[in-house]
């Protein structure tokens, strides 16, 4: 079943996702199972299940030289996919990223998708590679989200990159895209961000997932903002719950997002790192039952390998 038919049939009933990190390259689809399994009783509707791109390492050979070696930590995400959809019956939304992949692979990856018959995709530019200034995408691949975006929506009509294919299968992806409601860090200002969102919609996306917020009125007034200029898809607020202290300077540093004064000076008050979950979980909670409350098509965790907390929160809200 599609996102959008979920957001679509819900008749007020309150939708909550959640969001996995593949374990680390030789771990086992255990460490998975035993995430989702409590979170199960919560119902929801689908999991995303995210991408990572290659990382360069430098091993020394026996000359004594080094050599430049690819390596994907985090490796799996389509079968990952497969897996929970086989062992939950539920839907997996994995993570399509542009950078690390050229165009046929992506293609190639979508194709494997189709056939089992995944129906949602999440459309990321994706990160950097550590140490790179900027973002670089592979020799033939996709540059941007929108990019992406409109080869997903090529094949939906049909369309490969092999141009003798003639009357091809047409897939049948609902497609998602990041929304942020205080600015991608690249972005120059939140009016051409908002552009750039409006641009991925008419290419094809139905609905934005947002990145993290800590002020739901940032939120709100993102929403205003998309319709305002005829963004008129479900829009998903993403949350996640402070747990540590040293999150008030990192989390900013990494996401380029504002921490509300009273969550600071509440957390500035903590004696440790336990006192700062429980204030992390009394706002997040508070969070979500005024998104609740204001009609929020699904809440999406990103749980981060933090079940007993996302558990708590959710417990309280549902």
């Amino acid at each position: 079943m599609k996102v959008t038919d979920y957001f679509k049939h819900a008749n007020g009933k309150l939708l909550v996702s959640f969001e996995v990190l593949p374990p680390l390259k030789g771990g086992g689809m255990q460490s998975i199972f035993d995430m989702l399994d409590p979170l199960m009783e919560f119902k929801p509707p689908f999991i995303d299940v995210t991408y990572h791109r290659e990382e360069y390492l430098y091993k020394e050979t026996p000359e004594g030289f080094y050599e430049k070696t690819a390596i994907r930590k985090r490796p799996g995400t389509v079968g990952i996919c497969a897996s929970i959809i086989h062992r939950y019956g539920v839907d997996a939304v994995p993570h399509l990223i542009c950078g690390g992949f050229t165009k046929s692979e992506t293609e190639d990856v979508l194709i494997d998708l189709n056939f089992l018959n995944i129906k949602n995709v999440l459309a990321l530019r994706g990160d950097a590679r550590k140490f790179e200034v900027k973002f670089s995408p592979e020799p033939g691949g996709n540059a941007s989200a929108l990019e992406l975006v409109q080869q997903i929506n090529s094949m939906n009509q049909g369309i490969y990159l092999d141009s003798n294919i003639v009357n091809g299968n047409k897939s049948d992806f609902c497609v998602g895209i990041a929304g942020y409601p205080e600015k991608h860090y690249e972005a120059p200002n939140m009016e051409l961000d908002l552009q750039f969102t409006k641009a991925k919609v008419d290419a094809g996306a139905h609905y934005i997932v947002t990145q993290m917020f800590f002020d739901n009125q940032r939120y709100f007034e993102y929403i205003d903002k998309c319709n305002k200029i005829g963004i008129n898809v479900p829009i998903v607020p993403g949350i996640k719950p402070l747990t540590k202290k040293a999150q008030l300077t990192s989390i900013p540093r990494q996401f380029y997002i504002n921490m509300p004064s009273d969550l600071v000076n509440a957390v500035m008050k903590c004696k440790n790192d336990d006192e700062v979950k429980l204030v992390g979980i009394e706002w997040c909670i508070a969070q979500s039952k005024e998104l609740k409350e204001k009609g929020a098509p699904c809440l999406h965790y990103y749980t981060m390998g933090d079940v007993k907390t996302i558990s708590k929160i959710v417990e309280a809200v549902y």
